[in-house]
């Protein structure tokens, strides 16, 4: 029971998800009021479930990918001979960041086509900035005596790394991965511009046809969504959450 309890916000807001991906078509009067001049006012060159799915998997994609990279980066940095590359690791990510998604796309698009790859591209380096920030934080805050225990016990170097740092370093990396995965719900909605098809469609098309509804509708999603995986990662063991 407390188990059950302890998963009720989550469940909750996934429910409220499904129930809105599925049942928008039922709230068009609302929509009309919204937007009373329009002739249409749900969404409809593509259903919002295979929208939802779409969605997900870009952000899942670009999660994996910069996970992989900014933890492995990370751990790089903070080996005995990778100490030198520390400052410059911690840079790119930053880089990563701060340069504008849409320019992002701009520039991998003549490269890489229209579609899902430059959003993915360009979700990873948006991303990288927490998880490698979270992670470096994560390695260097173990206590020095814990690491000098760990040698002392004869423990070799990929040991200590996988049954020292890396458990009591996980709390701070997931909290660095839940940024990352919630910031990137929301900024790959901008796939819909160069081609990829996700819950950004219908902002897209609502700007592009001046139609609020439509607007509304990708947007209420894409908060459902981000509130929703943000819940469940506060549940997750590691997080520290109750």
């Amino acid at each position: 029971m407390t188990e059950l309890r302890r998963w009720a916000v989550p469940l909750g807001w996934l429910a409220l998800l499904l129930a809105a991906t599925l049942g928008m078509g039922q709230l068009e009067g609302l929509f009309r009021w919204i937007e009373s001049d329009s002739r249409q006012v749900i969404y409809a060159r593509a259903d919002f479930v295979t929208l939802l799915g779409r969605h997900l998997l870009v952000v899942s994609v670009a999660a994996v990918l910069a996970i992989l990279v900014g933890v492995g980066a990370a751990i790089a940095a903070t080996r005995r001979w990778g100490r030198d590359f520390l400052p410059l690791v911690s840079q790119l990510a930053s880089i990563g960041q701060t340069f504008p998604p849409v320019a992002v796309l701009a520039l991998a698009v003549p490269v890489l086509g229209f579609g899902t790859l430059p959003i993915i591209v360009a979700l990873l380096l948006y991303g990288l900035l927490p998880i490698v920030r979270n992670t470096l934080a994560g390695l260097e805050g173990i206590d020095p005596g814990v690491m000098e225990a760990a040698r002392g016990m004869g423990m070799s170097g990929g040991q200590i790394l996988r049954q020292v740092e890396l458990p009591l370093a996980a709390p701070v990396i997931l909290a660095g991965i839940r940024t990352s995965v919630t910031i990137n719900i929301a900024t790959a909605a901008i796939g819909a511009t160069v081609g990829a098809s996700n819950l950004g469609d219908p902002i897209i098309s609502g700007i592009v046809n001046g139609n609020t509804a439509y607007v509304v509708q990708g947007a209420l999603l894409i908060g459902l969504l981000a509130i929703s995986v943000d819940s469940l990662f506060s549940r997750l063991p590691l997080s520290g959450s109750r």
